[in-house]
């Protein structure tokens, strides 16, 4: 705002009027051009199509590092458009309510009628590629073994749960009220669907018998404890509120250095161990290794950087980009291993 004011003061400071005419252009263009910058940023980011980008880099990142073959690309189509579903309905609020000084909310209610048809879209698109991918995984689902059905059924399971979108007549249940659960929540929740889900796909559509079980379990810790602190540092941001509404997360009970100190250093340690297993099975050289430790540095130094509030923007491009850097690295570290 304050660039803007400069600009303008020294458009009145030009004399010529032909000159101040030129500058009042370029003027004009460059707000309208950081309107629409806005205006972009807000829709990738609140719309959560930044959030189904993150979960098709991070499948990625997994068969990477299993050293597996990609997906087919309806997999990935489905997983990006389920994560933008699921993410945009616990975000839905109704057309008539007032005014919010929460950015995110205030969007939903500007936009409720897009957001609404573009719901159902994409409802219909994820209908049609589940479909079809449930047809093509029918020939392997038999011979899946059973703790894989078992790890299948607790993810949905913890995903509505955690929104509590099973209707409170049937079981009443809203797992992101509980504090302190709900970052593991939401962290196994991530991990399954990244980690699990591209094997399991590859077991069921190509009849592949993967024996990396072990390689998988500390892959899937690792992803687990990488993701749980990112939520973490998602409460950190609503110490506030939290407070407000008695919701006792890590942040609320223990303040902002002692959840770093006690509950993030701690949590990222277990990832960063079950990595250097996994790195330990598959052969890495010290140069993976490392480039696989710049994301955890990097969500370290943005923790500590959450002392001063920001916006809401910062956190969804700067914590939720550090799940984009993890992704990136993971991917590079295999690239550089062979």
């Amino acid at each position: 705002m304050c660039f803007l004011c400069v600009k303008a003061l020294r458009i009145f400071a030009v004399k010529n009027k032909s000159e101040q005419i030129l500058c009042w252009l370029t003027f004009t263009s460059f707000s309208q051009f950081l309107r629409v910058y806005k205006r972009i940023i807000q829709f990738v980011f609140f719309a959560n199509y930044f959030v189904g980008l993150l979960a098709v880099a991070l499948s990625v990142e997994t068969v990477c590092q299993l050293g597996l073959p990609l997906n087919a690309i309806y997999y990935y189509l489905f997983l990006f458009f389920a994560t933008v579903l699921y993410y945009t309905w616990a975000y839905t609020v109704p057309a008539n309510i007032a005014s919010s000084p929460n950015p995110r909310t205030e969007w939903y209610r500007r936009h409720h009628s897009f957001i609404k048809k573009s719901q159902l879209v994409i409802a219909i698109v994820c209908a049609l590629l589940g479909i079809w991918q449930v047809k093509a995984a029918l020939p392997g689902l038999a011979d899946l073994p059973f703790y894989y059905w078992l790890l299948l059924f607790s993810i949905p399971v913890a995903g509505i749960l955690y929104y509590g979108l099973l209707p409170p007549s049937f079981l009443s249940i809203n797992l992101r009220n509980t504090g302190w659960l709900k970052p593991f929540v939401i962290g196994y929740v991530w991990a399954g669907c990244v980690s699990l889900l591209p094997v399991v796909v590859h077991m069921t559509e190509n009849g592949l018998l993967i024996n990396k079980t072990g390689l998988l379990i500390w892959l899937f810790v690792k992803n687990w404890m990488f993701c749980t602190v990112n939520a973490i540092m998602f409460d950190i941001k609503d110490y506030a509120d939290d407070a407000n509404r008695e919701l006792k997360t890590f942040a609320v009970r223990f303040g902002l250095n002692k959840t770093i100190s006690f509950v993030l250093i701690p949590l990222l340690l277990i990832g960063f161990v079950a990595f250097i297993i996994f790195a330990a099975y598959n052969n890495f050289g010290y140069l993976p290794v490392l480039i696989n430790l710049v994301p955890f540095i990097c969500l370290l130094m943005v923790a500590y950087s959450l002392h001063q509030p920001r916006e809401i923007l910062y956190y969804l491009i700067i914590i939720d980009g550090l799940l984009l850097i993890k992704a990136l690295c993971g991917i590079l570290s295999t690239i550089v291993s062979k």
